[in-house]
């Protein structure tokens, strides 16, 4: 583990200078929110890394989650119990001391009380709570030496974004909006020196009254990166009940003769790639438990399960076609293309990949098939997309943030969307607003040059002419699309002499009057798919 450094995270990076240099003082903390993060010593869940990470003199740090207290450390609680007490009475702090030895000790010891009196109420009533951290920010500037720095968890339901109507809110939720919105909003808070940070998984989870305010700026925590991942494997081999760290059964690893142990952290690293520290410390853990190592089909199945587990298994679904390119008949030659041209730039791991490609035709042509063939050659994970549109309002966003986080830790991956013109909309004036934001979003990450290379878009549709004509443009799928027609010619004939396979010799002499006569002109695969089948059947 010496030869591993410890992760750098830049988004705490970022929150940090955002922090130091006053550029904003309420900061929404969002993605990866609910994973473990290394300390220095060991990994834990997010608040506690960064209260480890922020602590330093000057600095009061306070945490409050729904249904719970306003959490202080014993001195911190202290201090601010002075300030409150130094702030409602109009006293100097650095007199609270004198005063409290004549008429004012009553007055004083009534202020204390007071603070410790809201400390309680704060608990099982949220809306109370935070009117009592924004006053408490209000004391911090006339009274506390030192700065707040406010974590608040859970802030979604807090501060949900529900359908953004305000008419069908609550007296409870219009409050608890109503004051963080003037908190935030206060020139004195703003442009001083104490900090508040929501953290939630998705910023479109609050409400957009707060969340949109111009004040209030974003940093995203990522899925963890491969070095990450290592350095956790590396770092729960060292504990002393953890088992051995197990290697993935892959063509490469089981070749090796007694691999050191790097390349055993680095194999499992990178083959874990789309996990986070979380689902990754479960697949150690289950390991060990089972005293054998993690194969290649546990890692797949754990990255499956926990991606959909993420996105929802209506959102998407994991393919494996086991078909390849040489399983497909007739289309010889689309079949060259594809193997020469195409799947060779497909491949590529930068810019000079293609992001994808459009595939148009007829139905049951063979549009799927042939390109889940396509994806087999490739031997990536396969991704089809079902559907990222919920009937939940705001739930498209959060969606689409996961499944962004998700690509982006993935190290390669096919994306597959079938009749792609009924899953992505238009971004026109009849589109409605989540359709148009969620079609713009899906367009910015086709053309995006950090997923070149990594994630392969596979648009199949019927209706060409119905895809936004910016998804069809160069830079996204656009610079390839494909047309795949009903089968004509030797294609044609290779599709009735495998149709007839199955009838032996019986069908030997129908070839001929099947291609001229029997059949349309336009007889489609499926439809030869079909009669295959009654054939067999018979």
């Amino acid at each position: 583990m010496s030869t591993i450094d410890a992760p750098k995270y830049e988004f705490f990076s970022q929150l940090a200078r955002i922090i130091n240099s006053g550029q904003a003082r309420s900061i929404v903390l969002s993605g990866n929110v609910n994973d473990l993060f290394f300390n220095g010593e060991s990994y834990v869940p997010l608040v506690p890394f960064l209260l480890r990470k922020t602590s330093v003199s000057g600095l009061i740090q306070v945490v409050y989650e729904l249904n719970g207290p306003v959490r202080l450390g014993g001195e911190d609680q202290a201090k601010l119990r002075e300030a409150w007490a130094a702030w409602k009475t109009g006293l100097d702090i650095n007199a609270l001391a004198i005063k409290e030895l004549g008429s004012d000790s009553s007055k004083i010891d009534l202020r204390r009380r007071e603070f410790d009196q809201y400390l309680r109420d704060a608990i099982g009533n949220a809306t109370q709570a935070l009117e009592f951290l924004r006053q408490l920010s209000i004391c911090s500037r006339v009274a506390l030496r030192e700065n707040l720095l406010i974590f608040i968890e859970a802030a979604d339901m807090l501060l949900p974004s529900g359908d953004e109507s305000i008419s069908r809110m609550n007296d409870s939720q219009l409050r608890r909006i109503a004051i963080v919105t003037d908190w935030f909003s206060d020139p004195d808070f703003f442009s001083g020196k104490d900090t508040v940070c929501l953290i939630t998984e998705s910023r479109s989870q609050i409400h957009s009254r707060i969340a949109r305010l111009p004040q209030v700026l974003g940093v995203e925590a990522p899925a963890p990166d491969t070095a990450t991942r290592a350095h956790f494997v590396a770092w729960n081999q060292a504990q002393p009940a953890a088992a051995a760290i197990p290697v993935p059964e892959d063509s490469t690893t089981s070749q090796l003769d007694a691999p050191e142990p790097a390349s055993q952290l680095d194999a499992l690293a990178e083959s874990t790639a789309g996990l986070t520290i979380h689902a990754l410390r479960q697949l150690l853990l289950a390991s060990a438990y089972n005293h054998r190592p993690v194969s290649r089909d546990d890692v797949v199945r754990q990255v499956e399960q926990f991606i959909q587990t993420q996105l929802g298994e209506d959102v998407v679904e994991f393919k494996k076609p086991t078909h390849t390119l040489k399983d497909v008949i007739g289309n010889a030659g689309l079949k060259k293309f594809l193997a020469e041209t195409m799947l060779p730039r497909l491949a590529l791991p930068d810019d000079r990949a293609l992001p994808g490609a459009a595939v148009a035709g007829p139905i049951g042509g063979g549009k799927t098939f042939i390109f889940e063939a396509v994806a087999a050659e490739l031997d990536m994970p396969v991704l089809v997309l079902k559907s990222i549109r919920s009937q939940w309002f705001g739930q498209t966003d959060v969606i689409f943030e996961r499944l962004r986080r998700v690509l982006e830790a993935l190290e390669k991956v096919v994306i597959f969307v079938d009749e792609a013109d009924t899953q992505f909309g238009g971004v026109g004036e009849g589109a409605h607003e989540t359709e148009r934001r969620l079609t713009g979003k899906i367009q910015g990450m086709m053309s995006d040059t950090a997923l070149r290379g990594k994630v392969i878009w596979l648009l199949m549709t019927a209706r060409i002419h119905l895809l936004s004509p910016d998804i069809r443009r160069p830079g996204r799928v656009g610079d390839l699309i494909i047309p795949v027609l009903d089968p004509v010619g030797q294609d044609r004939r290779d599709f009735i002499q495998w149709m007839l396979k199955p009838a032996g010799e019986a069908g030997a002499d129908l070839l001929q009057w099947l291609d001229q006569e029997g059949l349309a002109a336009d007889f489609s695969a499926a439809g030869f798919a079909a009669l295959r089948s009654q054939i067999k059947a018979i």
